[in-house]
């Protein structure tokens, strides 16, 4: 609380009037500071648009559609086509500017049929889905003895005993930045010291026997081996097995297997500056989805937070300064295409890019934002969600970006934003529970609003974030 109040009050600071003596001097020493603007100017505007994305389930509805009519939407995938598709459609009816596809090359991976099964001590059908980009199995299965370890480490100790065996990568959930290495390195790591095959315990809290998909790598000094996510309840199962003693053996079958690459696309649409269309305020999150449940929160929400509060300021007759747009990315899931591809498309402009900001936490109620830039911005920005008060989105934290604006934001040095949730985002992300009726229509519209309102501020400012 007594840090949060000095916040305040350094914010506070920043927007008290100054003296015509004592800014004279400011004026002669530096710039103007950007966090010591009024607000004022921003207020009407800011009240307009949290009231639009309040009125009603619009962005609900909206959300509700492409998740009805796309379902999930893996690249590749004819889901992902129709759902570019109807983004396009539906941009082109609400009147933004320049909207467009820009081609990308995304891989094609196929999950097929795929089960896992104990075999001993006694018959059990596992909750399972196999890892992205994952290969299969042979038409048979693989059927092999089972070694449980608890990390990289007990993994190493145990070498000797892991040759010809299925891993079973048996780690709790801390937090999903300390948990997915094990997914995402650890059928490498296996394969290394001659595992046929891997199960991971889903990297997400316990509850409800779902597994939780999501995308491995595989490195070139080991072979590759197939890799399941398994249900924390079934890894419990087997952890029990093991310390009984019991020898555990589990038939693995999946067809998964890539099929190419193919053609997707990144769309993009635009609302113009009035006075500096040149500069760029870009906000987004990303179409694609797992193969599994219909992405509503990972990341359907985003795409349709950051889409409806450019479509709000349209409607309002809310142009600003600069321009901002929206890209609705491809293949962050397996591949990350989307977004490297729009740095590379619009690398010559990147330096005319004025901030990015991404959602891809999923829609709960909303918080604030995280914030990657300097200080003189990070100031700027704070002050602005001192105008998201009246929704509780004021707090700003130390790291802000995203997988799909991270190649941008690195090669030009854009100050990032990416909007800060608190909900139980992780224990529907990448499974069959990732539906519509996960994201509550009222903490969506607060999310649309402080999307909104910090968008149009940042693209309003009579000076460039951060100068």
């Amino acid at each position: 609380m007594i840090r949060r109040a000095l916040s305040i009050l350094l914010v506070l600071a920043f927007l008290l009037p100054a003296t015509p003596a004592v800014a004279q001097r400011r004026a002669r020493s530096r710039p103007v500071d950007a966090a010591a603007i009024s607000l004022t100017p921003y207020r009407d505007a800011s009240a307009r648009l949290i009231g639009a994305a309040l009125a009603d389930r619009f962005a609900w509805r909206r959300l509700a559609e492409l998740t009805d009519l796309a379902g999930h939407r893996l690249s590749g995938s004819a889901g992902l086509e129709r759902a570019i598709a109807w983004a396009v459609d539906r941009m082109t009816r609400d009147g933004l500017e320049q909207v467009h596809t820009e081609k990308v090359m995304v891989p094609r991976w196929v999950r097929g049929q795929e089960r896992a099964d104990v075999v001993e001590p006694a018959p059990h059908r596992l909750a399972m889905l196999g890892l992205g980009d994952s290969i299969g199995t042979p038409p048979e299965g693989i059927t092999a003895e089972v070694i449980i370890v608890s990390g990289f480490g007990q993994l190493e100790a145990r070498s000797p005993s892991v040759r010809g065996k299925i891993v079973l990568f048996n780690v709790p959930f801390e937090s999903y930045e300390d948990t997915v290495t094990v997914r995402f390195g650890g059928p490498s790591r296996a394969a290394r010291h001659g595992a046929v095959g891997v199960l991971v315990r889903s990297v997400a809290p316990n509850g409800t026997r779902l597994p939780h998909t999501g995308m491995l790598q595989y490195s070139d000094d080991a072979p590759p081996i197939p890799a399941a996510a398994i249900a924390s309840e079934d890894a419990d199962l087997l952890q029990r097995m093991s310390d009984r003693g019991d020898r555990i053996v589990v038939r693995l079958q999946m067809e998964a297997h890539m099929d190419g690459e193919v053609e997707s696309a990144n769309v993009v649409g635009e609302l113009r500056g009035r006075e500096k269309p040149d500069e760029v305020i870009v906000i987004g999150g990303h179409l694609d989805s797992w193969d599994v449940g219909a992405g509503a929160q990972d990341d359907g929400g985003g795409c349709i937070a950051t889409w409806e509060a450019l479509r709000l300021m349209k409607a309002l007759g809310l142009r600003p300064r600069r321009t901002v747009r929206v890209v609705l990315f491809t293949n962050e899931e397996n591949g990350n295409r989307g977004g490297l591809a729009y740095r590379d498309a619009h690398r010559a402009e990147l330096a005319n890019h004025v901030a990015m900001l991404e959602s891809d936490s999923g829609v709960f109620r909303p918080i604030g934002f995280g914030f990657s830039g300097s200080a003189r911005a990070r100031a700027t920005v704070t002050a602005i969600a001192t105008l998201l008060d009246g929704i509780g989105a004021t707090s700003i934290s130390s790291v802000g970006g995203g997988a799909d604006i991270g190649p941008s934001v690195e090669v030009a040095r854009i100050p990032a934003l990416s909007l800060d949730v608190e909900g139980p985002y992780f224990s529907y992300h990448h499974t069959e529970a990732d539906t519509v009726d996960k994201v509550d229509p009222q903490e969506l519209a607060r999310c649309v609003a402080a999307v909104a309102v910090m968008t149009y501020v940042l693209a309003e400012l009579p000076h460039r974030l951060g100068e």
